[in-house]
Order: C-alpha cells, then structure tokens, then sequence
C-alpha cells in the first residue's frame, strides 16, 4: 500500500477510468441483421422502392441474384438518394415490421447520417465492414419525439436503451472505485478506512470574494464514518447554473472525496442522480483536438452498448439528474474560454466545454463539481457558484485515524499519547495525507527506536517525506542515481506544467524503481478518441514537488541562481484570473526543509559531495529566506515564509523573521488553516515582545484556534469573519486560557450561536490577564448577553467589555445597568441602540489610567479614588419609557452598593420619556448623588416640561449647569462635586485639586448656569420665570446663578425691559445672554443703565446684525473654554498675594444706526455708570453731524478712557474734526484714524503730562493737507508721536512736513513709511539734516519694507543716527551724501546698509566728507565687504580726510570712526613713522595709513583670510603695528591664520606695550600659536582682557600662557572657554590666578575639567576678591567643585554660570546657602544638573537677582514649591527659565500665587512640562493681577491646541507657541 492509497488512488490499469468503447457491437452483425431482416419481407422492401424511386426500374438481372444481393442492391440505392430518403424508410420499417429492439436502436442512430459521413462499403457484399460510428467522431442531430412516427413506442425503447446504459453505468463506476479496489494488496489492506475531512460550505453571488457573506455547515460523521453527501447539493435550486468548487490544499483529500462521492452514487445513496461523470484535468490536457459533448461523455468515458443518439437525448432531457465531476481544476494546462458559447453539437477544446458546462450554456440544469487547491480560479466559473472548503483533519479525526491504522498493535497507545503532548506532530497530521505518511513513518520506525525518538525523526514535513522514502525502501539502501534521476523527471514537469509522463520520458530503469517503491502509478489516458497510451505520474503532485527539491539542492549540475530562482513564496489569494496555477506549490517548502542542518548527510548521499557542498547549497536557500523575512509580505506570502522557516529548523532565521514582523499584524481576506496558524505561532515563539493579530474577512478552519494552544507572543486578537461559527469558537475557548500574554479578544461579525458562547463563558473565567473582550455584531440574544455579563467578577484586570449590535431587549438592558451598579469594577454603562459597551476599572487603580482604554471618549478626572467609585451610565435610544425610568430610579436608589456608587454622567437621551419621565428623573437627583451630567435630550420634553424640571431641580444643591433647548431638543442637566470635596486651605495644592475639570459642562457648585435658549418665551412669561430661577428667594437658594443664558426666544423690548428692572434679584451673575429675542434700540437703552445700577455688569455687548445681547461681569481670568466659563474658586476664599484692581467697563454697540438723537440718548443713559468706561461704536456710516455730537458728549463721561469707532466710514474731514478736539479734551491720551475707517480715542483718568500720540495711517493724506494738519497739531502742548504711514506725502510731503514741523511740538517719532519717498527724498533728508537740529534719528528703508521713520527731541540733538536701507546710491548721488555730511554741526553716525556702494565709491565718499569738527562714524554693510579683504579696505582708510579712531573688518560690515579736522603730526612722531616705512612691502600705502591711522585706538578683524593671499595682510600689519601708539584694542577673531601670519602679528604686537585688549577667540592658534602669542604678551603689562576661546590650547598652550600671565598684574577678564586645557591646564591656571589680583571675569567653560582640578580652581577663586563673572559650565565638576566654590564665593560675584556641571542636589543646596543674602549677584545659571529635590532655595533673598536659569534639571512639583518662595525673595528677577522639567499644576499654582508680586519679571519660561490646562487656567488667574506681568512661555505643554487657543484668547500672554511672542 502506498501513501497515497486512500487520499489519491491509481487507477486500475486493466479497467482504465475513460475506456476506448469496447463494450459496443460489431458493425458487420448491424448490416447482416438489416439485410437478413429484409430478406423476409422482398415485397415490402420492392414496394417502398416503388415509393421512394418511382422514376427507376428494376433490371431483369436483378430478378438473377439471391435474395441476400437483391435485397443488399436496393438498399444501397435507397441510401444514395440521400439521409432523409434513408431516414423515411427506416422509420417505415420501425413502424410497419416487427424489428428487434436493439436492431431499432442501431437504426435510428445511423438514420440521421449525412451521405457523406454514412459508411462508403454499404453498397457492397455483406462483407462490407461497418466502423463503429462514434469512433469517428461524427455529429449526430438530437432526435426529436415530434418527429418519430410513434413516438410513445419511440420513447418507451429511449427509456429502455437509457436504463440499460445507466446501470452500465454503475456498474462501471463501482468497479472503479470500490473501497476494496484502492490500492496494491500489502501486509497493510487491513487499516485501511476513511475519515472523512472537515467541510465549510459556502454560497454566495461572489463566492471568489471571500469578503462576501457565506455560510457555514458542519459536516459530522455518520455510524459509517461517512458524509452525508447530500449536503454538497441544494436540490432546492431550479434555475441557472449549478456548480460547486472544492477548495482545498495538496493532500486534503479532494481526490479521494470525489471518488467517495463516486462509489456511493454506484451504491445508490445518491438517488437524485442518475447519471455521474468523473475527469481530471491531468488526463483532459492531453486532448489536443475539439470534442462534441458527446464525444466527451460517450468516448473519453463509457459508450453505450447500443443507441447512443437516444441515451444522450436521454441524458439532455434528465440534465437535471446528472452530475458531472472535474478533478485537479488547478491543473489545468489551458484556459478556459468564458466568452465562447457552444451549442449541443458544438465541438471545441474540453476546457470550453467545461466552461460551458459551468455556464449552464451546455447540457443546461446539469451539476458541476470541481476541485482545485486555494488560489487564482478560471474567470469561467460563474459567479453563482458554491464553494466548498476542505480543511483537512481536527484533533478528534487525527486520533481516529490513527486508532484505526494501529487498531491491535501494542505501540497504539504510545502513538496517540505521544500525538496529544507533540504539537509539531499535530500540526502535521491535520493534513490528511501527511497524516496517513506519519502513520506509515511511525510504523516503519517504532520496531527499530523508542516512541520518542521516533517522533523526533519527523519534525517538519521534508522530513517526513524522507523518512517516508526509507519506510518505501526494503532494503533502507535508496540508489542516489535513481532519485536524482526521478528529482530531474519531477522538476522538468514542474516547469512545463505536466503531471503525466509516458514511456518516452522516463527510462526504464527508473520507472522501474518508481513502480517497485510505489512512487510512480501506471494507468491508461486518451490522448484523442480512439487512441489510447498507458502513462506514468507520481502518486501525489506534492511527491513531484519532493523530487523536484531533491533534484535542486543534490544535483551537482543545479547552479547556485538556479536553486534560489526556485525560493520563493506563493499567494493564495482566492482570485478570479485567466491564468493558471503554478505547479510548484510546496516546491519552496520543501527547498527550505532541505535546507535544514539535519538533512545534509541525506543530501551529502545524494549528491556524491562532502558536506561542506551541501551547506553551501542550504545556505544559498537560507539567505534567500532571510532577505524575504525583512520584506514588508502579504498575508498569504507571510504565511508561507512561516511555513519556509519552520521547515528550516533555523533559530536564528525564526528570530530574523519574528523580528521583522509589524507590531499590528494583519491578514485579511484569504483562507487560514491549522497549519497555517501552526506555523505563525512557532515564529512568534521567538519573538520578544507580544504583537497584535488581526484576522479579518479570512476563512479559518475552524479547528485552528486550537494552533494557538500556549501561544505567548500575543497581545491582542481579533477575528472578524462571518465563516467563524460554533466550532471555532470551541476551538478558541480551548486555547484562549493557554496565551498567558493575551489582553485584548475580539470576535466580530461571526455566526457564533448560544452553543459556541457557551464555551466562551466557560473559557473566559480562566483569562485572568485580559484587559478587552469584544463580541461585536454576533448576533447574540438576551441568555447570551446576560452569560456573558456574569463572567464580568471573573476579570480582574478587564476593562472594557464590548458586546454592540447584538440583540437585545429593554428587560436585558435594566438587568445590564442594575450588573453595572453591582459589579464594583464597572466604570461606564454605554447602551445606544445597538451598541452596547461596558468600561471597567480594575480595583486598586486610578482613574486616569482608564485614559490608555481605547475609544475611550470621556475626559475622567485623575483623582485617585480612595473610598469609592464613579459610575457613567449612557442609555441612549434605548426605547425608554416612563415605567421603564422608575425601574431605572428604584435600582440606583435601592442598589446594594449605592452607598459606594456616584452616577457620573448618566444619559438617557433619545428616547420616550416625555414630560413625566424628565421630571421623575429631575426630581430624583438628589437622590442618585450624579457628579458630572445627566442628559435627557430629545425626549419629547415640551414647553410645559420645562417648567416641571426648572421646579424640580430648582433646590438642588448640586446643580452647575442646566440647558434646554426645546428647538434642538436638548435637555442636559451638569452637575459639580459635592461642597465636601472642596473644603481645604488655599495652598497651592488644595486649591489644585479643589477646583474641578476644566471643562465647559463642569462648574463649581457655588454657580449655577441656566441655558433656556429656542423655548419661545416672550414677555407675558419673564415673571413666571423669574420665580423658577429662584429669584423671588435667591440670598437662600442653594446655588449662587452665574450665567443666565435666554437667547433665541421671543422677549423683544418689553421683556427685556421687564427682565432688566428684576435682574437685581437674580444676584450678582456672572453672563446674561439676551441674543435674538427681537429687541431694538430702545431694550439697549434699558440695558445700558443696567451698567449703573448693577455693580456685576462689567461688559454689554450689541450686535444688531448678529441680534447678539450679552451683558458679562469681570472676564479677566474667567476665559471662556469651549462655550463655557471658566470655573471660579469656592466662594469665600483667596489666593494670598492676588492683588486687586481696577478693571474697566465696557459698552461695544455694532451694526446700530447712530443718529446724533440716538448719539444723545445713549450718552446720557452711561452718564452714571462707573470708570474708566470704554465705548466701543460700530455703524454703516456716521455723518459729521454725528461725529460732531460724539465729540460734544465728551465732558459728560469724564470716566470715559476709550472710544472706539469700528468699521465705520467717516468722512474727509474727520481726521480734523478729531485732531481738532484733542487740544480741548486734556485727558486725551491717542488719536488713531485707520484708512477713514476706524477711529479710536484713548483718554487718561486724570491730566497728567504725557505726550500724545496721532496716527492717520492710510487716511489718503498728501502734500496739500501738510499746512492744516501741522496747524491743528500745532495747538497740542506735546506731541509724542505722528503716524503717517501709508500716506501720499511722497518727496514733496517730506520737504513740506520738514519745514511745518518745525512749529510743531512734536518730541517723538515720525512716521512716513509707504509714502512713495524715493532717494532723492532720503538725500534731500540729509540735505536739511543742519537746518533740523531737533532731528535725533532717522531710519530710511526704500526696499520691499518700504520704512521711513524720523526721531525728534525737544531741544537740538547731540548727535544723529542716519541709517540708510536699500538706497541704490549711484555715482551722483555719492557728492550729494558728502555734502550733505560735509555740512553737519554735531556728531553723526552713517549705516549704508545694501545701497549698492561700491569700493570705489565708497572711496570717493571717504575722500570727499570734511565735515569741520566733530566725530562721524560711518557703517558700510555690503556683500562685497568680506570679499575684498583687509588689504583693500585699508587702502580705502588711507584716503580719509581726518584721523582715524575706529576700524571694524567683518563678513560684510566696514566700521570707520573717524575725528575732525586732521591735526598735523609732530615731528618726533612723523620721524618714528618714517622710521617704519621704508623697505617694506607697500611702503607708500603704509605711509599713507600712518598719516590717517596715527590716533587708531581699535582695530578688529572679524572673519578675515590672513592665510594664502592674506599675507600679504598681515605683512602690512606687521610694518603698521608699532607705529599705532594710541592703539588700545586688537581683535583677530573667527578667521583663518597660519603660521606664518600669527608670526607677524605676533611680531607687530610685541611693540604694543600700551595694549588693553587682546582677543583671538576661534582664530586657529593652536599650542604653537599661543607659543608665539605669549611671547607677545610679556611687554603688555597693562593688559586687561585677554580672550583666547575656542583656539585648541590644549594644557601645552596653557602652560605657557600661566607664565605670561603671571606678569599681567592689571588682567580683569580672561577668556579660555572650548580649549580643552583638562586638568593639566587647569591647574596651571589655578597656580597663576593669586597673581591676578584685579580679575574680574573667567571664563573656562567645556574645557574638560574634572572634579578634583575643579575643587583646586575654586581654591584659587577664592582668593580673586574682585571677581564678578564666573563661567564653568560644561565641565564634568560634580559637588565636588560646588562645595569648594561654596566657601568662599567672591564677594563681588555678579554672575556664575554652571550650566551641565553634573551637580547634584547636595552641591546645588550648598552654592544655594552660599548665594543667599549675596547682594551683588544678578544671573544664576545652573541649567542641565540633576537638581530633582535639590534646587537652591533662598531665605534672604537676592536683591539683584534678575535672571535665573534651571533648565533641563529633572525639577518636579515638590521641588518647584521651595522656589516659587525663593523668587518672590528676588524683587529685581527679570526672566525664570523652568522649560524642559517635570512641573505640572502643582508648581502652576505655587508660580501664579508669586506672579503678582514680582513687578520686573518679563519671562517666564515653561515650555516641555507636564502643565495641564487646569494649569494653565492657574497662571492666567495670576496675570490677571497684574497688568506687568511677564511672557509665559507654555509651549509642548499637554494642552489641547483648542484649549490653548482659548486660553490665549483671554490672555496674550500665555504663549503656547514654539517662537516667542509679544502680546
């Protein structure tokens, strides 16, 4: 018996399956039996001749034959008159003669021959030979009853004929496949026995598109151990096609199913059908030619004994009854046509024919099955096909097989006990073939090793099939020659897509091994009708596939591309396509098997070659598949390069491959089975953290659950499949207890049923680690719902539950709520309408971890809960009724634990309540204790029913907010904490956690908010509800009414009014919102003396448009926060240090008519209201008249501090109507007329001298407004500033304003930007600079900003700034700017900043400017600068007019400061110069620079090349140096410099004695320049500073700089920061610095320093008495160094920077009791140190203090309370800088108590914190104390961008942006 005996028989080879006809008669006994029948009846026979040849006589030589050749002779006349001649006679015969049965058969299927196609010989002797008619082929027409001249006799011998072929038929098909017939006669017949597989069947419109909805059946055994196969079949169906597809992997059993299906229509269980037709595919591609239907039915399979027209008539009339079988559809070599459409007749390719058959085209109404392996489906099966699905074996069928195989063998036992414990052994049998190759395998092994070993023989499947190979072999001995041999036969199918083999192909030697091993099978196939071939394949497609493998890893003539072209991995996506499936289906799975270490001596053998050639060869496959596992893979590619690695037995590749597996794994819309799932599972066995597996729209086995059995490399799983039933969920509630790491289950859109729950309830008890169970949309009823809820105290770690669109009642719904009220853990209940969640807190835990539960919408309060819980119900559109709502009461009321439950947002919207309903749950919270909300929206509340909950609410003490909205149909009742909860002190962190959620529906329950917005009440009601709000007993109602909100109603002026004379007792509010309730301007008019008369109403905003009417208290730091107010602090308490003062009232009237009637009224009815005011007007156009009336009213509001006319047109004339009043209104402050638009009007309290400011940008003024405007100005006392940007002045106005201003007391800026000035205005400006001494500045940009702007002083400046932008000076222009500076009387400093001034222009300006006396400084800032070098630009200064003080050389800058007039040289001084002159380079240009350079007391070059080109610089420098005696100051920084310019310098600066300042930072000294500098340095003895930083000293350069240092008696700044001196150099400064006496500031920042060398540097600073700036950051200091520097600070120091120093809290706390009471300290910077509960805190305070810097310091809260006490100690502290620390609302709180006191501060910076937006709510109340109060920086702050818009909204100056912002 072979492997494949059972799943995949080889057919008998002397009864092959498709028989070539040979049970038809002979052709010569048909003609002998006409003949003799004739014979008998001459008459008849001469009469019809008569009939049907009336035209021929009879010869006389006929009358001399027999009677045999008579008779013989006539017919064959008869017939060559034509078919339908020969058709009458024959049906005259049948009628009129007694004929035999089978003689009629015969006759009636040759009537219909065309002449041509009839026998040629008929004529002939009775010899004549007549070919069996359907072995050629011909077409036969379908005989029609109709036409038969007796038909019911006709159709009595069809049925006959028809039955007689039927039970042929069976008999044929039981002889082929009866169970005793299935294999070779073998010691092992006896265990032979069927299990039949697991089957999911499926139909639907799309069954290809596994997305689409199927459904299941379970197929169980029967007594027999059968199917019942009637199951396969929906007999109901009588319209279009009926065809089913078997889908299943190699080895699942299709073959053998169908067989089975075969043998039980022959034993007649199958009664519906009549007729079965068994083909494969293999054998159907070797027909080349076209076949009739016919053809394909009679000569491919079985011809009928005798009248094949009337059995095939039969066989189209009884389709219905017919059922025709098509194996291995996935073999098929050809497409199959889905377009071409054949008639009865029609001849085409087999594959057409099937297609048509499918289609129902041909033989229509017949069944269709066919088997193909997962994967790409011919485009011809129609849609409308069923799909059936095999899964192989479950662990139950597994053990059955195997009992029966081993049935009386002691080794039974063993076998299943080692089956149960070996999951690799398990995994295999589920596919039945392997199973059946393992029970050989076992049998082969367990006589020659123990139960163990011998299953550790067979881990993977290659394995399998090798030990399979040995159990074949007799001897064990397998010739390698023979294997190879058939490996290369396998393979070169595989590629050409051939399955059969003949003779020709493969030499006898090994077909004869192939035959004596059972590795090949022999049967006979038809290659065209009537010619037969015996033909050879393998006994399995997957054997093939295990030779081709051996063949490429063994065959030395197999190259290393060959071998890898052959890895790879296959989709099995069930696809519709015109192509076919490749072949190698398990060839890359078998690669990889053999690629295993254990394979190679196997191999070894194979391939005649050492090991070290094989492993080459397996490695070659193993870096393929690595490459592939770190390739982002389909789901089904991935499944298979699991399987590859399994087989692989490679750790490190499993690692490889698990790693590269995404976190969220997902597979999606193809088939899963157990196998499968095996194989992913041992991959995530290696993997190190647990990933997510989703499996959506996959057809799963439904055993494969049972794959995951043990599985920790799981997080969360989720299902979501319509084909997953009952089974497969007892297939997961086995496995879901095993995954130990397993916290989140889903399972949805299945068809799982109470059965499969049942299992799950069972299962799920045993889960303790799962956090989230989803049961979505499983269409679950009441007892599932309900079984499930009570394993809710069995999780203890679950936290959300979700069981929406199922079924459900409202009886189960109150069961639900009264579980969640029970069940302690239960957070929120979320019911609405088919959803149904259930949100859970695991004991011992807060809150706020409830934030990481996905789909988690509420905002839950991080309050740790210590004695109780909050309970959320939400049962929205639940059908709710009024008797439903008193259950609902009574339960909550009543509940065992309602001591311990706080219904927390509980929502009852959408459904029935109606009046009754919302006032029973109105009246009965007080009861329920709800902390947040209650929602009754869309309940069907009416007008009436808003009076029922006003009343029944109106007493409750917890009521924070009410809104109804009859319009919107919203009822929603908020709730604040309990008073209990907000008793406390008024520190930082009480007043934190006493105050609520910032939340628009939170607010303290010391306020109430009433919303009664589109209620439509009118005036006649403003009583009634005046009562209902409480107002007639508000000093006793239980909640203070702070926002009162009527909009969208009907009061109109009446109401308004009536509701504007009661306000008073409603107490003080907060906000009255009176929006679109039709009022005009008379309900404004009563509102405005609202402003007098109640002290609360700070703001009354109007909008007429907007029909907006809202009158608010203080906003300040009460913002508004997504629609709603901020929370106020309990009443009665303060914040200690939160100052008052005084806020203005403010009037904003928009989109109003303004009359000068109306002007008046209004005015008048403000008169009493209380200051400072400011008025805030909007309209379409105000007249003169009307303005001229505003300006009238102004004495009567002497309280007014702004009035502000918005988007207002005014006329021409109002800009000096205004400036005109301003002189008679001394408090004003500002005048702003914006674009005859906008007018606004500051006024002081009080008249204080300040000067004021008029602006009238783009108002359109221009030269010929200059006079009048200068003259109304004219009458101001100060003018502070005059804005008249983006004007028409142009050059003209400029001129005009330069001569009127004259008269003007102007003492400000003027500005004239975008005014069209062009160059010739800016050089007429310095043309008139002498006749305009009270001009200071001046700032000209005409480039894209287009700025003019001019400073005036009162009296004549001291000195002018002249900056000129983007000028585009041409060469003309340079003799005006001379002139014009040649001309000034006081000092001047000139910017040319891009105005296109060349070096030769520039030279020409320097030469030509003369000015008197005084001092210029001139500033050139272009491109060209730095390119020209220090070479060029001084011969620039060697031709200016006066001396030379100044020279600054940078990038793109050039600084001259020059003195006037030139003096002349004395002669000792002109006799030293010329003593430097001669022989040098240049000689004349550095004679001429000793002329103009002669004073120089700063030279600085910056970014200059003194290397290459540049030495010829530093040669002049060298020859120029000892000739500057005044020469104080010399910089060299950021450039680039060589040796040999250093040399010069170095040379040049040792005769500078006089030197102060020496600065070489970042100039590439080097220890060898700083060799040559120090040798500088020892003739400077007065130098002061010296700043050498960023030069790479290193401790050699250092070294000898300590000794030139040592001279420097007079240093006071020394600068050695980025030189990395380490501690060598460290401690040579710390030696030099008690010589230093008169140091003032160090600098040894990143410079490597560690502890020790630290502690001996601070030593020494303690000897430095006037030290004041201390720089060490970056060093590795540690407190160390800290506690060293804390005993003895200097006591001058003004800064110390320590910045990254890693100083710990023990060394910050000590510098922080050396600091305290330090009076000279200003800057403290301890920036990125560890000073988490160690930062300094101060009792004496720092009186200079004015920055401080503790950025990136691990501060938390705890550490931010000590200080926030420190800073107020600190009353010069400009700038904190907190950002990037662990502060949260804590240190918020502390921080906005200390704002208000510290009057300097201008920064805060608190970016990259833990500040929440109850936080920062904190900080704005503190800034409302105080208007100076600085810039918070909130930036990366957990604060949604919303809410942070809105707190800046309310505050400017909370700053949540990543770039500073000015408010």
């Amino acid at each position: 018996m072979t492997p494949w005996s059972i799943y995949h028989e080889p057919r008998d080879q002397d009864q092959p399956l498709m028989d070539p006809l040979s049970h038809q008669p002979d052709s010569r006994s048909l003609w002998s039996w006409l003949v003799s029948l004739l014979s008998k009846h001459q008459e008849w026979l001469s009469a019809k001749m008569q009939v049907f040849l009336p035209t021929v006589e009879l010869n006389s030589s006929d009358e001399a034959l027999d009677v045999e050749q008579r008779v013989t002779q006539q017919l064959g006349k008869l017939h060559a008159q034509g078919p339908a001649t020969w058709q009458s006679l024959v049906h005259s015969m049948c009628m009129e003669l007694e004929v035999p049965l089978e003689l009629e058969v015969l006759l009636l299927s040759t009537s219909g021959c065309d002449k041509d196609e009839f026998p040629g010989q008929l004529g002939a002797d009775e010899e004549s030979q007549l070919e069996p008619l359907l072995h050629h082929g011909l077409k036969h027409p379908p005989q029609s009853c109709e036409s038969s001249p007796c038909p019911q006799y006709c159709r009595k011998q069809q049925r006959e004929l028809a039955n007689k072929y039927l039970e042929l038929l069976k008999a044929f098909v039981h002889q082929h496949h009866d169970s005793k017939c299935w294999g070779p006669e073998e010691t092992l017949t006896t265990h032979q026995y069927y299990i039949p597989t697991i089957l999911q069947w499926s139909r639907a419109t799309a069954p290809l598109d596994t997305q689409e909805r199927t459904i299941k059946r379970d197929f169980k055994t029967e007594d027999g151990g059968d199917v019942d196969f009637q199951d396969l079949f929906n007999f109901r169906t009588h319209k279009g096609p009926r065809v089913t597809v078997l889908l299943g992997k190699a080895g699942m059993g299709k073959t053998t199913l169908v067989r089975r299906l075969c043998q039980k229509w022959a034993d007649g269980q199958l009664d519906h059908f009549q007729a079965l037709f068994l083909f494969e595919f293999r054998q159907l591609n070797l027909i080349k030619g076209f076949l009739t239907l016919r053809q394909l039915l009679f000569d491919l399979y079985l011809s009928p004994e005798s009248g094949s027209d009337a059995v095939f008539q039969y066989l189209q009339e009884k389709a219905n009854r017919v059922l025709l079988i098509f194996d291995g559809l996935d073999e098929a070599l050809h497409p199959c046509s889905d377009k071409e459409t054949l008639g009865p007749d029609g001849a085409a390719s087999v594959h057409t024919l099937f297609s048509n058959l499918c289609r129902g085209t041909l033989l229509p109404g017949c069944w269709v099955i066919t088997t193909s392996r997962p994967g790409k489906l011919p485009t011809c099966l129609p849609r409308e096909v069923a799909v059936v699905h095999m899964w192989g074996f479950d662990g139950q069928r597994v053990e059955e097989y195997m009992s029966h195989f081993f049935s009386g063998q002691p080794s039974k036992e063993m076998v299943l006990e080692e089956l149960r414990a070996n999951g690799r052994l398990r995994s295999n049998c589920a596919v039945p073939a392997l199973c059946r190759i393992t029970c050989l395998c076992l049998h082969h092994l367990l006589p020659r090793a123990p139960m163990d070993q011998s299953a550790a023989l067979l881990p993977t499947v290659t394995q399998l099939y090798m030990q399979m190979l040995l159990a074949l072999s007799p001897c064990e001995d397998l010739p390698a020659g023979s294997l190879l041999g058939l490996g290369e036969v396998a393979l070169g199918g595989l590629d050409s897509g051939k399955v059969i083999f003949y003779s020709r192909d493969i030499p006898p030697a090994l077909m004869a091994f192939g035959a004596t091993h059972s590795l090949l099978t022999s049967f006979c196939t038809c290659t065209s009708p009537g010619h037969w071939e015996t033909g050879y394949a393998f006994a399995h497609l997957s054997l093939q596939e295990f030779f081709a493998a051996l063949y490429l890893m063994a065959s030395p003539l197999v190259d290393r591309d060959t071998l890898t072209g052959h890895v790879t991995l296959n989709s099995h996506w069930v696809l519709r396509t015109k192509g076919r499936v490749s072949l190698s289906d398990k060839l890359p799975t078998f690669l990889a098997g053999l690629a295993a270490h254990t394979c190679g001596p196997f191999l070894s053998h194979l391939a005649k070659r050492n090991e070290a050639w094989v492993s080459c060869r397996q490695a070659a496959v193993v870096q393929v598949l690595s490459k592939l596992a770190t390739q982002k893979l389909t789901g089904p590619k991935l499944v298979e390069l699991c399987h590859c690695v399994a087989e692989t037995q490679e750790a490190e590749l499993a690692t490889l491959a698990a790693q590269g597996l995404p976190y969220h794994l997902p597979f999606h819309n193809f088939p899963l089975n157990f196998a499968d799932l095996a194989a992913l599972t041992g991959i995530l066995g290696h993997r190190a953290d647990p990933l997510h597996l989703e499996f959506e729209g996959c057809l799963l086995e439904p055993h494969c659950p049972e794959a995951l059995i043990g599985c920790g490399g799981i997080e969360s799983l989720s299902f979501k499949s319509r084909k997953c039933g009952d089974a497969f969920a007892e297939a997961l509630s086995r496995s879901l207890p095993t995954m130990k790491s397993l916290q989140k289950l889903r399972l949805v859109g299945s068809k799982v049923t109470a059965r499969g729950i049942s299992y799950l309830v069972q299962a799920l008890p045993l889960c303790q680690q799962l956090e989230e169970v989803s049961l979505q949309d499983n269409q679950l009823k009441d007892p599932e719902v309900l079984d499930i809820v009570k394993a809710l105290p069995c999780l203890p770690r679950l936290r959300k539950l979700d069981l929406s669109r199922n079924s459900f009642s409202v009886s189960t719904l109150l069961h639900l709520v009264k579980v969640a009220v029970t069940c302690p853990t239960v957070r929120i209940l979320q019911v609405r309408e088919s959803d149904l969640v259930f949100l859970l807190s695991p004991p011992m835990e807060t809150t706020a971890e409830l934030w990481r539960v996905p789909d988690l919408q509420e905002n839950v309060s991080p309050k740790t809960e210590a004695q109780g819980r909050i309970l959320t119900l939400r049962l929205q559109q639940c059908r709710l009724k009024v008797c439903d709502v008193k259950i609902l009461i009574d339960m909550l009321r009543e509940g065992p634990h309602l001591e311990e439950v706080e219904p927390c947002d509980p929502s009852l919207s959408e459904n029935h309540l109606e009046d009754e309903g919302c006032r029973l749950l109105a009246e009965a919270v007080p009861q329920l204790h709800i902390t947040k909300k209650l929602d009754l929206s869309d309940n069907g509340l009416s007008m009436v029913g808003v009076a029922y909950v006003l009343r029944a609410v109106d007493m409750c003490w917890s009521l924070a907010e009410l809104h109804i909205s009859l319009l919107h149909k919203t009822v929603v009742l908020m709730f604040a904490q309990e008073a209990g909860e907000q008793d406390g002190s008024w520190e930082s962190a009480a007043l934190l956690h006493s105050l609520p959620p910032l939340e628009a529906s939170e607010l303290p329950s010391s306020s109430r908010n009433i919303r009664l917005t589109h209620c439509g009440f009118q005036a006649k009601h403003v009583k009634a509800l005046y009562k209902a709000l409480g107002g007639s007993r508000r000093p006793h109602h239980p909640g203070q009414l702070c926002h009162l909100d009527l909009s969208s109603n009907a009061l109109g002026d009446n109401g308004v009014a009536r509701l504007a004379q009661l306000l008073p007792g409603l107490g003080p509010l907060q906000s009255l919102n009176l929006s679109k309730n039709g009022s005009s301007l008379d309900a404004v008019l009563s509102l405005a003396q609202c402003m007098a008369s109640l002290s609360w109403v700070f703001h009354l905003d109007i909008s007429f448009e907007n029909q907006h009417i809202l009158l608010t208290g203080d906003k300040r730091g009460r913002g508004v926060l997504a629609g709603g107010p901020f929370p106020e602090p309990p009443a009665g308490t303060q914040i200690s240090g939160f100052g008052q003062h005084c806020i203005p009232r403010s009037f904003c009237l928009k989109e109003c008519p303004l009359n000068p009637l109306s002007l008046t009224r209004l005015f008048h009815s403000l008169e009493t209201c209380p200051g400072p005011l400011e008025i805030r007007l909007s309209c379409e156009a105000l007249s003169d008249e009307s303005l001229e009336t505003l300006l009238c009213c102004f004495p009567q509001l002497p309280q007014l501090s702004l009035l502000q006319l918005s988007q207002t047109p005014l006329s021409p004339r109002s800009p000096w109507l205004l400036a005109g009043a301003l002189p008679l209104c001394p408090r004003g402050q500002k005048l702003e007329i914006r674009s005859l638009n906008q007018a606004t009007l500051h006024f002081r309290l009080r008249e204080e001298p300040e000067g004021l400011y008029c602006g009238f940008p783009d108002c359109g003024l221009g030269p010929e407004h200059v006079e009048q405007l200068c003259w109304s100005l004219g009458q101001c006392e100060t003018l502070s500033h005059l804005d008249l940007d983006a004007n028409l002045m142009g050059n003209e106005g400029l001129s005009s304003l330069l001569e009127h201003l004259q008269q003007t007391p102007l003492s400000g800026w003027l500005d004239l930007s975008h005014n069209g000035i062009s160059q010739e205005g800016a050089l007429s400006l310095v043309e008139t600079l002498p006749s305009n001494p009270r001009i200071r500045e001046a700032l000209v940009n005409l480039g894209p900003e287009q700025h003019f702007r001019l400073r005036f002083s009162r009296q004549a400046a001291s000195g002018v700034t002249l900056r000129l932008n983007h000028c585009h000076l041409r060469p003309e222009h340079v003799p005006r700017l001379a002139a014009g500076l040649s001309h000034a009387l006081q000092p001047m400093e000139l910017t040319l900043t891009e105005c296109s001034l060349d070096l030769t222009q520039l030279m020409v300006l320097l030469s030509w400017v003369k000015p008197p006396a005084g001092v210029l400084g001139i500033r050139v800032e272009e491109p060209w600068v730095g390119r020209a070098g220090v070479l060029a630009l001084l011969e620039v200064c060697a031709q200016v007019s006066g001396h030379i003080t100044e020279i600054s050389i940078a990038e793109t800058q050039l600084w001259l400061q020059l003195e006037f007039p030139r003096k002349e040289e004395d002669p000792q001084q002109a006799l030293r110069l010329a003593g430097h002159g001669p022989g040098t380079p240049y000689s004349c240009l550095v004679t001429q620079l000793m002329e103009t350079c002669g004073r120089l007391q700063q030279l600085s070059l910056s970014q200059v090349n003194l290397c290459n080109e540049g030495i010829i610089s530093s040669q002049l420098l060298l020859s120029l140096l000892p000739a500057l005696s005044e020469l104080r100051t010399f910089r060299l920084t950021s450039s680039c410099t060589s040796t040999e310019s250093l040399t010069h310098l170095a040379s040049g600066l040792s005769h500078c004695g006089h030197m102060e300042e020496l600065d070489f930072s970042s100039s590439q000294l080097g220890v060898e320049g700083t060799r040559m500098l120090v040798a500088a340095l020892e003739g400077m003895r007065g130098l002061k500073r010296l700043q050498l930083n960023e030069n790479s000293i290193g401790h050699a350069g250092c070294c000898h700089l300590s000794q030139a240092l040592r001279a420097a008696g007079s240093l006071e700044e020394l600068g050695l920061s980025q030189n990395q001196i380490g501690d060598v150099g460290a401690q040579h400064i710390a030696a030099t610095l008690p010589e230093l006496p008169e140091l003032r500031k160090i600098d040894l920042s990143r410079n490597g320093i560690s502890p020790a060398a630290g502690a001996q540097l601070a030593e020494s600073l303690m000897l430095c008495q006037h030290l004041e700036v201390l720089m060490l950051g970056y060093n590795t200091l540690g407190d160390l160094t800290a506690l060293q520097l804390a005993q003895g600070l200097p006591q001058h120091l003004k800064v110390l920077h320590l910045p990254c120093s890693h100083l710990g809290p023990e060394g910050v706390l000590s510098l922080g009791r050396a600091l305290d009471g330090h009076p000279y300290v200003e800057e403290i910077n301890l920036a990125e140190n560890s000073l988490a509960n160690g930062a300094p805190h101060f009792c004496k305070g720092l009186p200079q203090l004015r920055r401080i810097s503790l950025l990136f310091c691990k501060i938390d809260d705890q550490t931010a309370k000590r200080l926030a006490t420190s800073f107020m100690l600190c009353p010069a502290l400009e700038e904190i800088l907190l950002s990037w620390n662990l502060l949260g609302d804590e240190a918020a709180a502390e921080l906005a108590q200390v704002l208000p006191r510290m009057g300097q501060l201008k920064k805060v910076d608190l970016e990259k914190n833990q500040i929440t937006a109850r936080g920062a709510w904190l900080l704005l109340q503190g800034l409302a104390q105080e208007a100076g109060v600085p810039i918070i920086c909130l930036w990366n702050n957990p604060i949604a961008p919303d809410m942070a818009q809105r707190l800046q909204s309310q505050e400017p100056r909370l700053n949540f942006a990543f770039f500073d912002q000015q408010p």
